[in-house]
């Protein structure tokens, strides 16, 4: 634009406006720079002094984590130092994810590389439920092969946040030789850990096992020790880079079993192609030097998480391997029990040591029309003829055992069983026993609803009817016999680290001495007598001893049938049972002895 049009345009461009328009800008965006400036060193002056100790401690723990140091648990040995359950080396993998979707990578890759099994991806979730921090590393796969780890040390570039570290798990040398007694340890389950206070919490944070049954869960809090500590430098994805600083851990305590591994052995191996218990306990202090349940499992397949196919093959195996026949199996005792009520007649002067019946081979109450048939009667068609105590004990005479338990009435038997430890937990020291039955009137009106009958007295007085008992009991039945009266406590643990477990006595029967010496006697010709039930079995011993066998129903018989094991299947078949003690003179070990559907306790 040029002459008037220029003067024009001029006159309507206002400069002054558009310097101040400029310069207000220029203020504003000097402004925004400054509050932003302010807020920078604001911010900047928060971190670094006001907040600077939790923003640093927050840091640090984002580097430096606490980790639990697992203690080594207690080893077990029996009595003459054989180890019985120790700890062997074993290398774990495990598993460090801060977020799923990486975790589900990792864990695909890791199925690419070994072998991963659903139940270890169902063990691992569990375990991860229960870390205490999300960089706590979770086990994914126990023991692993050398083959594993090599494919794992190639691939090592591939797998953030994938550990594998050596660590000792429990191991069991004799595999099912003691595994009914010393148990075994398995992983800590949801329900256990939901039981745990904090302080059993902070205790089993470093390991990822518990003693479950046995020994190793009774003496859990000796055996598994004081956890540890250790400071550790750690990367983005958990992976440690340095340990900082280590608080070592307190071993669990040694336990020193009462046990004889030899002698367990031998017991086992009679034991072999049978289904029964055998128990023998000194009796001198009650420590237990054998216990066999037969048949056993291995306790190693529990220790690291047991297979759903090895679970199912034991639970579903008709010989029951996991039930703990010594502890929880309750039979009737049948004629073992005859030297408990022969003492009792005597104690309460209802028989005598020279006192006779005329045995006709069975047994009518007053008044009553059923006929109690004495085995003699079944075999020889006739009695025992005259019968004293030490020969109704020899020979097992039901009918002297039938005509004094009714003089003697049930009030006398149930009072006098307790001294013996019958019908009552015997106090032994690992869990899950059961007290088996000696009955009373109270005790029937109680469970039965029912009052109590003579025919009850009958069947008890010869250890059958409503009479349950375990292993266990029978044997410090025996032991309080071989004791005259003194009845221990049995107990497996000998000594606790350095310190020996003293005996506990748990009643004292105070009798005369002529009374235990008729006992002893019967109970000697029982083994040695020339009519003795178990004669066949002192053949060629080195000493003397007493015992008594029993037989015990498996199936009730009908009042007129006749027993025939022919007809009968397997399980079906009478129990055999045997009580002994040695030697003689100076008694040391009792012994109880059960045999499912093996029929006489006399024949085995």
């Amino acid at each position: 634009l040029s002459g008037p049009r220029m003067q024009e345009a001029q006159q309507f461009k206002d400069y002054q406006r558009e310097a101040r328009l400029f310069r207000n800008r220029i203020l504003v965006m000097a402004g925004f720079m400054l509050l932003l400036a302010l807020t920078v060193v604001y911010r900047y002056y928060d971190l670094q002094i006001v907040n600077y100790q939790e923003y640093a401690t927050q840091s640090e723990r984002n580097r430096v984590h606490v980790q639990p140091v697992a203690p080594t648990r207690g080893l077990i040995f029996d009595r003459n130092g054989e180890l019985l359950a120790d700890n062997k080396p074993s290398f774990t993998l495990y598993v460090v994810s801060s977020n799923q979707a990486e975790l589900d990578r990792t864990l695909e890759l890791l199925s690419s590389i070994i072998e991963v099994s659903p139940l270890d991806l169902e063990k691992f979730y569990k375990a991860k439920k229960q870390r205490r921090h999300s960089l706590d590393p979770v086990p994914l796969r126990y023991r692993l092969t050398e083959d594993e780890i090599a494919r794992l040390a190639v691939n090592q570039h591939l797998l953030e946040g994938v550990e594998v570290n050596a660590e000792l798990v429990r191991n069991y040398p004799h595999a099912d030789l003691f595994a009914h007694v010393i148990g075994y340890t398995g992983r800590i389950s949801e329900k256990e850990v939901e039981s745990f206070t904090p302080e059993l919490v902070q205790r089993y944070s470093g390991t990822h096992s518990i003693g479950k049954t046995g020994i190793e869960r009774s003496y859990e809090e000796i055996l598994l020790g004081q956890v540890g500590s250790q400071n550790v430098e750690t990367n983005a994805r958990g992976r440690v880079m340095r340990v900082l600083d280590r608080t070592d851990p307190i071993q669990g305590g040694d336990l020193h079993l009462h046990l004889d591994a030899r002698l367990q052995e031998t017991a086992t191996a009679v034991m072999r192609g049978r289904r029964g218990a055998v128990v023998a306990i000194d009796v001198n202090n009650g420590g237990v030097l054998a216990a066999v349940s037969y048949p056993g499992f291995d306790p190693n397949l529990f220790v690291t998480g047991i297979s759903v196919r090895d679970y199912r093959a034991l639970n579903e195996d008709i010989d029951t391997p996991l039930f703990n026949r010594f502890l929880q199996a309750q039979y009737p005792p049948g004629s073992t029990v005859k030297p408990v009520v022969g003492l009792a007649g005597l104690y309460h002067g209802f028989t005598d040591v020279n006192r006779v019946i005329a045995d006709r081979g069975f047994y009518t109450l007053p008044g009553s029309s059923r006929i109690y048939r004495d085995w003699i009667l079944k075999t020889t068609g006739g009695g025992h003829g005259m019968v004293n105590l030490q020969k109704a004990l020899a020979e097992s005479c039901n009918t002297y055992f039938w005509d004094l338990g009714v003089r003697m009435g049930i009030d006398h038997m149930s009072a006098f069983g307790s001294h013996f430890g019958l019908g009552m937990l015997t106090g032994i020291d690992i869990p899950s026993e059961r007290k088996g039955v000696w009955p009373s009137r109270e005790w029937k009106r109680a469970a039965k609803g029912q009052a109590w009958y003579p025919g009850d007295t009958v069947n008890m007085s010869v250890g059958q009817g409503f009479v349950l008992t375990t292993p266990i009991q029978l044997a410090v039945m025996a032991s309080t016999i071989a004791n005259r009266g003194v009845r221990y406590r049995p107990q497996f643990v000998k000594q606790i680290g350095d310190q020996v477990q003293e005996p506990i006595i748990e009643s004292v029967l105070d009798t005369k001495p002529e009374y235990w010496n008729a006992i002893y006697a019967g109970m000697y010709d029982v083994m040695q007598g020339a009519r003795g039930t178990a004669r066949r079995v002192s053949v060629g011993a080195e000493y003397q001893m007493a015992g008594k066998s029993g037989t015990a129903q498996a199936v009730g018989i009908a009042q007129n049938a006749k027993y025939n094991s022919a007809l009968l299947q397997e399980r079906h078949r009478d129990h055999a049972l045997f009580i002994a003690f040695a030697p003689l003179e100076k008694p040391e070990i009792a012994v109880a002895v059960m045999l499912e559907n093996a029929e006489g306790g006399s024949s085995q």
